[in-house]
């Protein structure tokens, strides 16, 4: 069976991928169906619908956390220090999925506060695994 940190992982690799993959199937529909024209799409969709925008956003909000995150994972799985890692990683996947699926659904205020913590939840996780593979390794 696969460590909670090689589950993370492929989960937020998955997670970032279906971001991805829906905002294509949205824009392959607009231009398919709606005739708008496929050079438009910019980035951030800014020209897109608040909901377009927002998932622009949430899948850019993965890829930019993937280089450490996903770095501190797979350091702790070469290095052979999951124990280090696994104990969170779920806690870690959920946060992100969390932040991504309410960044979806809402720009409120609240739904803003809720982006925040999840993500803060994240950052702690993360600065808690970096110091303690750190520390391993300057020993």
């Amino acid at each position: 069976m696969a460590s909670p940190s090689v589950i993370t992982l492929v989960g937020f690799i998955v997670w970032a991928l279906a971001l991805l993959i829906l905002m294509e199937l949205l824009r392959g529909y607009l231009v398919v169906f709606k005739g708008v024209p496929a050079n438009e799409f910019t980035p951030d969709n800014a020209t897109l619908s608040p909901f377009m925008q927002r998932l622009a956003r949430a899948h850019a909000n993965c890829v930019e956390g993937l280089p450490i995150f996903a770095g501190l994972l797979l350091l702790a799985l070469i290095t052979g220090q999951t124990a280090i890692t696994d104990p969170l990683a779920y806690t870690f996947l959920g946060a992100r999925l969390i932040q991504s699926c309410v960044h979806l659904l809402s720009r409120s205020i609240p739904a803003v506060f809720i982006r925040f913590a999840a993500f803060a939840v994240q950052l702690v996780i993360a600065a808690v695994w970096a110091l303690e593979l750190l520390s391993v390794f300057i020993k």
